[in-house]
């Protein structure tokens, strides 16, 4: 066993020197006529990478493939990061900003895995060559991840600051956004001025975080701020169906980052809650604090945020789920005291191509499903390739193609009631098949979470009893906290692969699991 107190000594120095260098530096910026607005240069390249899905390494035609990258003002449009950030510093009146091409996103999203190289190289050397044409500027915001995993780069968000570091010298600020399953340590914060991470998992306050960023960069070009900061890492790793900040004590966690900020003027408390999947060093839970100058309380902020998250530790760092037969079994008994919209949420299939739920729902004479959605490319180039059309029978079999995990493939006998372009894919399909059920199809992973976001064509969620979902805790946001679904159950595999809560049964590189809680740290501390 590892003790806490020299897992923590080790992490402390570690920070202590990353950060030092830039712990209460004062930027100084070059000189401009007071009625010139600020220059600032913003940019997105944010991807959750799982290392461990059989997605391949994606390559840059793969980051090109959902389209070509955002150029100039359409920059401002990435995402809600993005548009918080932009629609803050427009309301200043004396910030303009220069939008450098950002890829849009890599085609499979998360279910994708390792990066190539060559794609972190080329996407940021295009944006530090654009950048170098925009000089002088006096400041720099970027939307990132956290969780971003890179062949022979370990820590690519840092690299991505530090490339820009240079391009833009020692005084110009650099502020950056980012998800609270970001694996980070000090790093980042060494060539950055400051981070601001979602609190809330779903991430309602995404456009928050960049509104926040867009007033802090502009007090760091003002010179009315100081940056003084401070890292810990306390050796919590946690699968991200157990990391919902909608219950405690993450909930806790998260209120408590805040009361610090409303007690401090000046004090930003970020919590990342780490990603897993992402075969990288920096793995797990960390806190970074920023504060006005003030490196004493910086210290202090980290070292309770700290001592809290270790003391509620044991609430949510375990999870059990019923297995795919035991969560039909449930829904059926929810269908006949009707309980119903039922949603069951297979939240460890990263690749979306499982079909243990799937079988079971048929195996046991389930009706009224709305499946939404299974990963499944070759059906879907059957469909085009026989230019099936809207009423023509469908019969073959369907995902379970990735692996041992995903299941056997499932024969689904039924017909084509829709075919088309959604979630930006350009090919989606909608097969009815049993009695008012209904199977969509996607060449890629899509996590579908709002009944919105099934209303097209033929389907209206509104007419089915059952919806499986590949989700994790994003479904809370449409179909939990809305109260549409009258039951809801978190699905298991029936097997100890990546994208369970049993991270321990992962052959995992650049971490001994074992340094980790609750995977075999000491709980004497």
């Amino acid at each position: 066993m590892i003790s806490w107190r020299k897992h923590v000594s080790r992490w402390r120095s570690m920070a202590a020197i990353l950060i030092a260098v830039s712990a209460v530096s004062v930027p100084v910026l070059p000189a401009r006529a007071a009625e010139e607005p600020f220059r600032v240069a913003v940019a997105r390249f944010s991807h959750e990478t799982c290392t461990f899905c059989p997605g391949g390494d994606p390559g840059i035609e793969d980051w090109l493939r959902r389209g070509d990258p955002a150029t100039g003002d359409a920059v401002f449009r990435l995402g809600s990061y993005m548009r918080g950030f932009v629609a803050q510093a427009e309301e200043f009146g004396d910030v303009s900003l220069i939008g450098l091409t950002s890829p849009i996103g890599v085609f499979g999203g998360t279910s994708r895995s390792w990066n190539q190289e060559e794609v972190f190289d080329y996407f940021v050397g295009q944006m530090l060559d654009e950048l170098r044409e925009a000089m002088p500027v006096d400041g720099v915001f970027l939307s990132v991840h956290g969780a971003m995993a890179v062949r022979n780069i370990p820590r690519p968000e840092a690299e991505m600051a530090r490339r820009f570091r240079e391009v833009v010298g020692p005084d110009v600020p650099i502020v950056a956004t980012f998800d609270l399953h970001g694996n980070m340590d000090g790093e980042f914060l060494r060539w950055a001025d400051g981070m601001f991470v979602t609190k809330r998992f779903p991430h309602y306050d995404a456009r928050r975080q960049g509104e926040r960023a867009a007033r802090y960069l502009r007090s760091l070009m003002r010179g009315t701020y100081t940056p003084a900061k401070a890292v810990r890492r306390p050796p919590i790793l946690t699968a991200t169906v157990l990391q919902w900040t909608g219950q405690s004590p993450l909930m806790d966690v998260m209120e408590r980052a805040r009361r610090w900020e409303d007690r401090h003027a000046g004090a930003y408390v970020n919590v990342f809650l780490g990603f897993p999947w992402a075969d990288v060093p920096t793995l797990g839970t960390s806190i970074h604090v920023m504060t006005d100058g003030n490196q004493s309380l910086a210290d202090e902020i980290a070292d309770d945020m700290e001592e809290f998250i270790w003391r509620v530790r044991n609430d949510w760092a375990h999870g059990q789920f019923p297995q795919p037969a035991e969560a039909v079994r449930k829904t059926r008994r929810a269908i006949e005291a009707g309980g119903t919209p039922v949603v069951l949420a297979d939240y460890w299939d990263r690749p979306g191509d499982a079909t243990w739920t799937l079988r079971e729902l048929i195996d046991q004479g389930v009706d009224r499903i709305l499946y939404s959605a299974l990963t499944d490319e070759p059906a879907l180039d059957a469909i085009w390739e026989e230019d099936l059309q809207v009423g023509d029978p469908f019969d073959r079999k369907v995902g379970g193609y990735t692996g041992e995990q995903a299941g056997e493939p499932v024969r689904v006998t039924g017909k084509l009631v829709w075919r088309g372009s959604r979630w930006g894919y350009q090919r989606v399909a909608v097969i009815a098949f049993g009695e008012a059920s209904m199977l969509v199809l996607t060449p890629g992973y899509q996590q579908n979470t709002t009944p919105g976001q099934l209303r097209f064509g033929p389907v209206e969620p509104d007419d089915f009893d059952v919806f499986v979902l590949k989700t994790r805790v994003h479904f809370r946001r449409g179909f939990h906290e809305t109260g549409y679904a009258k039951n809801m159950f978190i699905v298991d595999a029936p097997g100890d692969w990546f994208g369970t809560v049993r991270l321990d049964a992962l052959e995992y590189e650049n971490i001994d699991i074992r340094e980790f809680y609750p995977f075999g740290e000491s709980t004497d501390r």
